[in-house]
């Protein structure tokens, strides 16, 4: 009898143990991830490369998932959208009004996603090239959900979107004013060690790009991750222009003094903020993609494939799967 019930407890004790280790090695969940590629204002041909790679991204890397939220139809597939020509009739002039209405409503609806209640569903936000004034449901509750511990990576145009809202570029840590033709640049490195750069090297040529210029962008108030030290279209102009950055959001400080201490544990030890991830990279469809037979390409896919781990690290540390500082 006790020889059964020695092997009994001992198959229990195996049984137990495996389960432990099988609880305690499980895979976390992966992240959930709302990716925006609305436009109000230019929209990029290489939005869907950027859809493409995203999810392949998502698939190959297995931490994280995406759910969309994509342009209702009703404006041109790339380029602005329609403008009422000047000597349009009574009847045109309504007919374009009628039909700017009804994409306005489309719009509307598909970003209702961002309402707050919805994004309770997400760990992050990617927008992806959007531009312009979009109409999100509730401009400061994104903001306070961002600040209060979700990520926010911005793409290429990201920095176009919202021009009339200091906050959005405050966030962001910068907003776009102009770019010219595109060029050969060379990145320099800030930081090796973050996930977005550490891929890298010291250097990173890109062969042909369309490269921003920024306004409310400080230095000091986001981490460099690429810059330039030579203006891309007038490279006699030294100095320092911003590539990519992060940059922490909306973390909450100790005040000082006894009063500060018990805010600070009203706040469950403060609030960490949110981790924003911005790089203005992404025009050309070849700088996505690295499928060598693409047309038109400048770019060799090998800076492709760097690329893609760019923006796959940048959402790692955004998402707090891969840290380091800031």
């Amino acid at each position: 009898m006790k020889k059964i019930l020695s092997a009994v407890t001992l198959g229990l004790l195996v049984i137990g143990l495996t389960g432990c280790h099988t609880f305690c090695c499980a895979k976390p969940a992966p992240k959930k991830l709302l990716v925006v590629t609305t436009t109000a204002s230019f929209r990029h041909s290489s939005i869907p490369t950027a859809e493409k790679i995203l999810a392949q991204l998502a698939q190959t890397s297995g931490e994280f998932t995406l759910d969309f939220v994509e342009q209702p139809p009703g404006h041109p597939a790339t380029g602005f959208p329609p403008k009422l020509k000047a000597d349009a009739t009574p009847a045109e002039q309504k007919a374009f009004n009628d039909a700017e209405a009804a994409f306005n409503e489309k719009l509307k609806t598909a970003l209702l996603k961002l309402a707050p209640d919805n994004l309770k569903n997400y760990d992050g936000v990617i927008f992806a090239s959007t531009t312009g004034d979009l109409p999100i449901p509730d401009p400061q509750g994104f903001l306070d959900w961002i600040k209060a511990g979700h990520c926010f990576i911005g793409i290429h145009a990201a920095s176009d979107t919202f021009h009339g809202w200091p906050d959005f570029a405050a966030m962001l840590g910068g907003e776009f004013t102009h770019h010219g033709p595109q060029v050969s640049v060379e990145c320099l490195n800030q930081d090796p060690k973050n996930p977005a750069t550490a891929a890298l090297g010291r250097t990173w040529t890109i062969s042909q790009e369309e490269i921003y210029q920024f306004k409310n962008y400080d230095p000091a108030k986001v981490h460099d991750l690429l810059i330039m030290d030579k203006h891309p279209e007038h490279k006699e102009i030294t100095g320092h222009f911003p590539v990519a950055w992060c940059k922490v959001y909306g973390k909450s400080r100790t005040a000082p003094g006894a009063h500060g201490a018990a805010l600070l544990l009203q706040k469950n030890l403060g609030n960490p903020g949110g981790r924003v991830f911005y790089t203005s990279l992404g025009h050309r469809e070849d700088v996505w993609d690295a499928d060598p037979a693409l047309k038109d390409r400048k770019n060799d896919p090998a800076i492709s494939r760097a690329y893609q781990q760019h923006v796959l690290g940048g959402i790692e540390w955004a998402l707090g799967l891969k840290n380091s500082a800031p």
